[in-house]
């Protein structure tokens, strides 16, 4: 094995989810990991290509230059990043890593002949980011990694998406996932379990933390002996706010006065509002559930302080950041089992896990979980024992192992 060179690592990263001035509440979990990273004593110096659609196909509001207003290269922090736009037609399957590519390749190679020479590659998600990765890694002739966060066992479900990915995670020098359910998902696709590793994300604990809870709930008008259920993500089907709310009703009706806060906004699948308000309307709940639309960081954080319990309904998750940081903040947490949701709430000291798309289960897990006393403090304790900090320095050792396997 050859010795690593002595200089920092160069890391060339790649997101399509990478937040941007349209949409600066998307993939903050990417930001933090790349930004921790970077900010290490022995850090690499990182270069992200964050690629912005030029279309944006799930806005009901018709706004569809989303690239508009967005310039080409800023810096945030100790990053340096680039918004190329690029063609992401719906339904465009395994095309659109194809479209990915041959638009990335010419920041890149922008990047390479102005001196940048990047160590390795470095891609979130394993599709569409994970084989354009694969694609810069042969043009290049530079090591990637892939970083699987949930939707790739979805995606999957595609014959030829699933051959893509199979042949990008092949040809990575490393494949992360951020459960253990994804590693075991890239290794049923052949990745050797030497190639194959699980770094679960990180949370902020100077912004997730536990909050005076009265002083949040008078911020915010809760009523001080109200019962507050809080949901939090995008507005998309596969989040369950719709199936919370039929579970709401239903405790409602058997005598439990719930009250329901939903946070989100529309996602990039799609904006699901509508069919929430119909659900809402058809089970006469009215005022009895609050639509706040998307909320900054610390108004997520004071709901969350707030909250009695916080519930995730999601049909698929990778590592879901929102039970990570209501964890931090003291919530108990109701979920389903999915990604890593069953690592983050390995008992029932922190919450109740429930099988996903399961009504009956998630209307008894809530009634168990407002007629328990929780511990506050221990939940929280538990929630930000993993720092952003300590996520990137597994990473980055992960990197160096890497630069030494193919001699720096």
């Amino acid at each position: 094995m050859n010795p690593l060179p002595d200089r920092r690592l160069s890391c060339l990263s790649l997101s399509t989810v990478f937040p941007n001035p349209t949409e600066p509440g998307c993939g903050i979990f990417v930001e933090r990991r790349l930004e921790a990273l970077a900010s290490l004593p022995d850090g690499p110096d990182v270069k992200v290509i964050a690629p912005v659609q030029v279309f944006d196909w799930g806005n009901r509001r018709h706004r569809f230059l989303r690239s508009r207003g967005v310039a080409w290269r800023r810096t945030q922090g100790p990053l340096e990043v680039f918004h190329p736009t690029w063609f992401y037609p719906p339904r465009g399957g395994a095309a659109n890593a194809g479209f990915l590519a041959a638009r990335i390749v010419l920041t890149a190679a922008r990047l390479w002949t102005s001196g940048y020479r990047f160590d390795l590659i470095d891609a979130h998600f394993g599709h569409p980011e994970g084989v354009a990765a694969a694609v810069l890694g042969r043009l290049f002739q530079r090591p990637f990694l892939i970083t699987m966060r949930g939707n790739e066992p979805l995606f999957a479900a595609a014959p030829s998406i699933r051959a893509t990915q199979k042949w990008a995670f092949g040809r990575a020098a490393r494949v992360i996932g951020v459960s253990r359910a994804l590693s075991g998902f890239a290794e049923s696709l052949g990745v050797a379990r030497e190639r194959s590793a699980t770094i679960p994300n990180g949370v902020d604990g100077a912004l997730y933390h536990p909050r005076d809870r009265a002083a949040c709930r008078e911020k915010h008008r809760i009523p001080a002996g109200s019962r507050m259920l809080l949901s939090a993500g995008y507005l998309v089907e596969g989040k369950g706010h719709h199936d919370i709310v039929r579970a709401v009703a239903k405790l409602r009706s058997q005598g439990l006065p719930l009250e329901l806060w939903i946070a989100g906004g529309p996602g990039r699948e799609g904006d699901f509002e509508p069919a929430i308000r119909a659900a809402i309307a058809e089970t006469g709940l009215g005022s009895s559930v609050r639509m706040i639309g998307a909320v900054p960081p610390t108004v997520l954080a004071e709901l969350m302080s707030a909250a009695d319990v916080l519930c995730l309904a999601s049909y698929a998750e990778g590592w879901p950041n929102v039970v990570h940081e209501a964890m931090a903040c003291g919530a108990p947490v109701v979920a389903s089992s999915v990604g890593g949701v069953p690592e983050m709430i390995p008992d029932d000291v922190a919450g109740i896990v429930i099988p996903p798309r399961d009504a009956a289960a998630l209307a008894e897990a809530l009634r168990a979980a407002f007629s328990r006393q929780w511990d506050r403090a221990a939940i929280a304790r538990m929630g930000r024992e993993r720092t952003w900090t300590r996520v990137a320095g597994e990473v980055h050792r992960l990197m160096k192992d890497v630069a030494a396997e193919i001699g720096g």
